[in-house]
């Protein structure tokens, strides 16, 4: 769906004080607290500090207003008081806010304490991927472009994408076309106008690609046990490529910062 200009100015707000959310979480040592902890901070900062709406609080019957996503799961992780945050660790945290009616989404995979060099290193081709996927954004550029450099870039290091789960088009809704896989072809898929508005979201997998869902209904998991990282952003189509609307401060695109 393309956004007008005015609709645009306001996915800007709301991508911008979503990008302060990872700010506020970026000063924070996650090592010792509870993913629902983590979850509470981020609500009381997104409607407390900044006024907004979490977006995923109620959305499809989900209750919080994150997931959290640690070592092995994939997606989709649900907040717990019991699930600590330990050093060594990944953990993915997933977040959505809504603004003026229009929602952002975006997602890092935060490094906890000291890891081993093989963890760090999936993490940054994840983000890697990610950024080579955002780089293919243009108007006449197709979503299987985008896929298809995410897919190649992780192979290309030894790792697998996840396909059961995709970016998608968003503003006033969570999910609006169009679904942009993780995988694909050049050429092939919708094609980008200027106006539209959409997440790329990568999930890179340290062995298999294959996930199931467990007993709760939403926590996703690697099939082998392997760890898994993701990224995510909202990004524009421009007249002159792309913007990137959750773009941190400090965050340089396509530098993998991994922290």
């Amino acid at each position: 769906m393309v956004k007008t200009t005015d609709e645009l100015a306001l996915m800007r707000v709301s991508g911008r004080l979503l990008a302060s959310v990872f700010e506020m979480l970026d000063r924070r040592d996650l090592a010792g607290m509870s993913t629902l902890q983590i979850n509470d901070l981020v609500e009381r900062f997104i409607t407390v500090d900044l006024s907004a709406r979490p977006a995923s609080k109620g959305q499809y019957g989900f209750r919080f207003v994150l997931n959290s996503s640690i070592n092995q799961v994939v997606c989709h992780g649900v907040p717990d008081a019991d699930e600590i945050v330990r050093d060594g660790d990944i953990v993915n945290l997933d977040i959505t806010l809504e603004k003026n009616g229009f929602i952002a989404d975006s997602s890092k995979t935060y490094v906890v304490g000291t890891v081993r060099p093989a963890t760090r290193r999936l993490v940054q081709v994840a983000q890697e991927a990610m950024w080579q996927g955002i780089r293919q954004v243009r108007p006449g550029a197709h979503v299987g472009d985008i896929g298809h450099a995410i897919d190649r870039y992780a192979k290309k290091n030894g790792y697998s994408v996840v396909r059961e789960f995709c970016g998608h088009g968003i503003g006033r809704e969570m999910h609006e076309a169009p679904e942009v896989l993780n995988f694909g072809r050049p050429g092939t898929g919708a094609r980008l106008r200027e106006g539209m508005v959409f997440t790329v979201e990568p999930m890179i997998n340290q062995g298999s690609r294959k996930v199931f869902t467990r007993d709760d209904g939403w926590t996703v998991v690697t099939s082998d046990g392997k760890l898994s990282a993701q990224f995510e952003h909202t990004v524009a189509v421009t007249a002159n490529g792309v913007e990137v609307l959750t773009l941190r401060t400090g965050e340089t695109p396509g530098r993998a910062l991994a922290a």
